[in-house]
């Protein structure tokens, strides 16, 4: 376990990846450390058989295929920092293939649902005006919840309503917020009795965290008669869908997700495309043969 938690260690505090990331990468680690236990095996002098043989052993788990795909790339990063260490002299995962990822279109939220949720919060309480916030802020700005977790004051640019995000790899970008989002955080820093440099706040006054978030989406959602699963992460997909159905183009959007690659922001445009086909097919008198 001595060059897991190196590993560890280093893509949290130099590399800083999310709380997320480092969860995932050290249950898949530690998951690895028990196999090679078990079979006697050195973490530093895996072969390419015993590689594969490992590969075999997780597809007999029936893990889905991204599941698959980021065990792989976390021994694919984990022996290229030991490489990088001069630990070992080649990295045995690095032309392992990726499963086949699966074409799901990411589920968001319909706009009656969005109302319903958003006028669960009361705002004649702190931590109702909290939980608005919470909402208008995936909401308006399409941030991830570890983002939103991480928002200081001082990042917000009031005059202009745009708030600095450190992102994935500690990439900075600024996102957009609007009048509705304006008026709460206005609201909530108003009724806040703390000086925390965080924005967002447990209800003990500490930085919140992404698990209370999603407790607190449940217990809105449960609230709200929603029978969905509806996290953090599908508030992201419904602000880049929604723009996407009203008329905005796809950079714009690419560019307020912070995605790399145009083609990350590309699986929305098959989800409005989806809806576009849905409403003709429902509504143009000739789209159907038998259409009276």
């Amino acid at each position: 376990m001595k060059y897991i938690n190196e590993f560890i260690n280093f893509i949290k505090n130099v590399r800083n990846y999310s709380e997320n990331t480092v969860i995932n990468y050290k249950k898949d680690l530690e998951e690895y450390s028990k196999y090679l236990k078990f079979n006697n095996l050195n973490i530093l002098s895996i072969t390419y058989k015993e590689v594969k043989e490992y590969l075999s052993y997780l597809y007999d788990k029936e893990y889905s295929k991204s599941t698959l795909s980021r065990k792989i790339s976390t021994l694919r990063s984990f022996y290229k920092y030991l490489y990088g260490e001069s630990l070992i002299d080649k990295n045995p995962y690095l032309f392992v293939s990726l499963p086949k990822k699966e074409k799901k279109l990411p589920r968001y939220v319909n706009y009656e649902d969005l109302d319903l949720m958003f006028n669960i919060p009361e705002l004649n309480t702190k931590f109702g005006i909290r939980d608005r916030l919470i909402l208008e802020i995936l909401y308006g700005t399409g941030i991830r919840v570890s983002e939103l977790c991480s928002i200081l004051i001082e990042d917000i640019d009031f005059k202009n309503k745009q708030i600095r995000i450190k992102g994935k790899g500690n990439k900075e970008r600024i996102v957009l917020y609007g009048e509705c989002c304006s008026d709460i955080l206005n609201k909530y820093l108003d009724i806040r009795d703390s000086d925390n440099k965080y924005l967002v706040l447990s209800n003990n006054n500490n930085k919140i965290n992404p698990s209370t978030v999603q407790k607190i989406l449940k217990d809105i959602l449960k609230n709200a008669s929603i029978k969905k699963n509806i996290t953090p992460h599908v508030f992201r997909h419904t602000f880049a869908t929604h723009l996407l159905n009203e008329g905005c183009d796809i950079l714009t959007v690419k560019e307020l997700l912070g995605h790399s690659s145009l083609d990350t922001t590309q699986i929305y445009t098959h989800v409005s495309n989806e809806r576009l086909r849905k409403v003709y097919l429902d509504t143009h008198p000739r789209s159907k043969k038998n259409k009276e």
